[in-house]
């Protein structure tokens, strides 16, 4: 697999919980091809090296609306809540896994990190600019600016219709 492509599919992991940009332990552990339990047993024994802006456990709250988000059913058996990591704590998760694989792991996370920090800041500067041609030109552009803007900013994530056959009450 070529780096581009691990880089991709890193980005696709990247999550937006409690304002912070996080992986979870799982996909960590995917990616490290080392159980997730093993993962998280070697940070609990390193916890010093993961404070909560490194490192922090979802709640009940979160993990059912992040199966929800996602939309899968392979969260079955999930006995404990999942640990996500920030860029930070995925940096230290390679002092705590002794492996090459880590390592190499590491490095196309940290990419995949940098690579989104740049989109989005790109994606500002654009706005930045088109926002000061929108100042300079007349009204006639408006709705090309106002259609623009709408393409700029951010899905919102709409809640998805139940699944399946529902009987209507009368």
């Amino acid at each position: 697999m070529s780096n581009a492509i691990l880089v991709d599919v890193i980005a696709a992991k990247i999550l937006l919980i409690r304002g912070k940009r996080v992986m979870l332990d799982r996909d960590l552990a995917k990616l490290y091809e080392v159980d997730t339990s093993q993962l998280t047993r070697q940070v609990r024994r390193n916890l010093e090296r993961f404070p909560d802006d490194f490192m922090f456990q979802l709640t009940k709250e979160e993990l059912q609306n992040l199966i929800c988000q996602i939309g899968i059913s392979s969260w079955g058996g999930t006995r404990k809540l999942p640990y996500v990591f920030t860029e930070q704590g995925v940096a230290m998760l390679s002092g705590v896994l002794h492996s090459k694989r880590a390592i190499q792991v590491n490095i196309q996370i940290m990419r995949a990190f940098t690579q989104l920090r740049r989109m989005l800041l790109t994606n500002v500067d654009l706005k930045r600019k088109i926002e000061g041609m929108e100042k300079k030109y007349d009204k006639q552009f408006a709705i090309v600016f106002q259609a623009i803007k709408q393409l700029l900013e951010p899905p919102l994530v709409k809640p998805k219709p139940p699944i399946g056959f529902h009987a209507h009450k009368d």
